[in-house]
């Protein structure tokens, strides 16, 4: 079992930055977020591999960065121009290479004033 823990959400304006963080637990082979905004769906932000493979959801491609520290098994999320559809519980995920299943964290609220 890994445990994830993010960190770094909070209030902003529109047009502003916020970095997230998330440590884990273990080595784990692909490191993520998902955003769950008010009555929808969990939706994937971005997504890195231990390579270095990165996945984009169409609506931040551009504007947020996901990278990662291996040897501290923590990932990042820079969020640039952020807008209010941004707002919502952003959530650390991690997978195994073999294995099929999903760690989540608590999560961490990011809210986007207009």
């Amino acid at each position: 079992q890994v445990q994830l823990a993010e960190s770094g959400g909070g209030l902003v304006q529109a047009g502003g930055s916020l970095r997230l963080s998330c440590v884990a637990s273990g080595s784990i082979f692909t490191m993520g977020w998902y955003r769950q905004a008010p009555g929808k769906q969990r939706d994937l932000v971005a997504s890195i591999s231990s390579s270095g493979t990165t996945n984009y959801g169409d609506s931040v491609k551009g504007r947020f960065t996901i990278s990662r520290d291996n040897a501290k098994n923590t990932v990042f999320l820079q969020m640039n121009s952020l807008k209010p559809e941004d707002t919502g519980v952003y959530y650390c995920n991690g997978r195994p290479q073999w294995i099929p299943v999903n760690y989540w964290g608590k999560g961490t609220l990011v809210t986007v004033s207009s």
